[in-house]
C-alpha cells in the first residue's frame, strides 16, 4: 500500500503521551500509533453503522410515510 507524508500539529501534553506509547513498547513510532488511532475510529464508525443497520433490520415490518408528516414532526423536534 502506498503511503502519503503528513504533517500535524500536536501540543507538548499530546506529543508526550505519544512519545509514553512509543516508549512503552505499545508502537515502535509516532507515525503507527497515529495509524492506528485511525484504524480504530474507523472500526468504530463502521460498528455504529452495523449497530444501527441491526436494530433498523430488526424493529419490525417497514411502514409507509407520509412526508409531509414526517417534516412537520422534524420541525416540531427541531424548535
Amino acid at each position: 500500500m502506498a503511503t502519503v507524508r503528513k504533517t500535524i500539529i500536536v501540543t507538548e501534553q499530546q506529543d508526550g503521551y505519544i512519545k509514553a506509547q512509543v516508549a512503552a513498547g505499545d508502537y515502535t513510532n509516532d507515525s503507527e500509533y497515529v495509524r492506528a488511532l485511525i484504524r480504530r475510529d474507523q472500526e468504530d464508525k463502521i460498528n455504529t453503522l452495523r449497530a444501527a443497520l441491526l436494530e433498523g433490520a430488526q424493529s419490525g415490518e417497514a411502514r409507509r410515510v407520509d412526508p409531509a408528516e414526517f417534516k412537520r414532526r422534524m420541525a416540531e423536534r427541531a424548535a
